[in-house]
């Protein structure tokens, strides 16, 4: 009696260390979202909660098979560059990044840890791939932007305001190393709509205000603002200009008209989050970045405020209208 006692006990303990063996060597994985936004933005919580949504229809759940880490760290170039280098040093398993100096601060810190992104305007020009098909390195992601944008933007200004002749085009050279190009589709574009574009570059957030104020001295004309981490950062400042001037403004994404700009067309960020998830997904199963083609966003939404449009005095025209993905009362 005593041995079967003893044998039934020796069954139990060398089943359970196995059994705790087992579940010990289930690692969970590790994930850092880094955006160039401060964590009280609206937009960097939506992008945050549709990124962990996301992650859990593919079957990750943060605490059983995933670890979540965020930095939320503005758009100071000296803040990117320190956080960057911390985030890297945590050596996760993917770092899902959004925006262009974020992602090129983290290709100088490592090439080893996978990457997947968004908000990145031209990852080839940026030098952060070596083609949208064949990666090569240890990033891929989403693109936000195709070159045709420049001719929409200056197609819905003209509808919006018929004797509009001159757009400033504003953005920060330290956060839009890409200005140039987007420059030079907007105006390539802008003859077919007899519209002169002015670079209207500003170096610091304190001279916006100052850069609006001089373009506006001058009468027909609005601003093209260009996506750029600092434009978003500072979009309040900038949508108090042009109301300011009464000024017809587009910007590139909603949530600019959600903040009170009067339109915005370009990619839907929370459904490019989305679409970069499946990403993190397959490094996450196994997949390496230079198996993983770069992707051109799914959607583009043209997107209008009324109730700005009526405070700037601008009539949107019935085909704008008829063409919006959303229109914000």
């Amino acid at each position: 009696m005593k041995r079967r006692k003893f044998i039934k006990l020796l069954g139990g303990t060398a089943v359970l260390p196995l059994a705790v063996r087992a579940q010990q060597s289930e690692r969970l994985k590790r994930i850092v979202m880094i955006q160039a936004l401060e964590s009280s933005d609206p937009e960097a919580q939506l992008r945050a909660k549709a990124f962990q949504q996301r992650l859990v229809e593919l079957g990750w759940i943060e605490g059983r098979n995933v670890r979540i880490d965020y930095r939320w760290i503005g758009s100071n170039p000296d803040r990117i560059r320190s956080n960057v280098a911390e985030v890297a040093s945590l050596k996760p398993d993917v770092i899902f990044a959004a925006a262009t100096p974020v992602v090129a601060a983290l290709r100088d810190e490592t090439r080893a840890v996978p990457i997947v992104f968004v908000q990145v305007v031209d990852p080839v020009a940026a030098g952060l791939v070596a083609s949208l098909g064949r990666p090569g390195g240890n990033i891929t992601g989403v693109t936000n932007f195709e070159y045709a944008m420049g001719g929409k933007w200056l197609e819905a200004l003209k509808e919006v305001s018929p004797s509009l002749v001159r757009v400033a085009v504003i953005y920060s050279p330290k956060t839009a190393p890409y200005a140039k190009s987007l420059l030079r589709s907007i105006a390539d574009a802008a003859p077919s709509f007899s519209i002169e574009p002015i670079d209207t570059p500003y170096h610091e957030a304190s001279e916006i205000n100052l850069v609006i104020d001089n373009f506006a001295q001058t009468p027909n004309g609005g601003l093209v603002v260009l996506p750029d981490t600092s434009t978003l950062a500072h979009r309040d400042r900038i949508i108090e200009g042009a109301a300011r001037h009464r000024l017809p403004a587009i910007y590139p994404f909603r949530y600019f008209v959600a903040s009170g700009g009067l339109m915005s067309y370009g990619t839907d960020s929370i459904g490019a989050v989305k679409q970069a998830t499946s990403y993190v997904d397959r490094i996450l199963r196994g997949a390496h970045p230079d198996e993983l083609p770069v992707q051109a966003p799914n959607n583009f939404d043209l997107v209008l405020n009324l109730k700005t449009a009526k405070a700037l005095g601008v009539d949107l025209p019935p085909t704008l209208l008829a063409r919006a993905d959303d229109v914000i009362e």
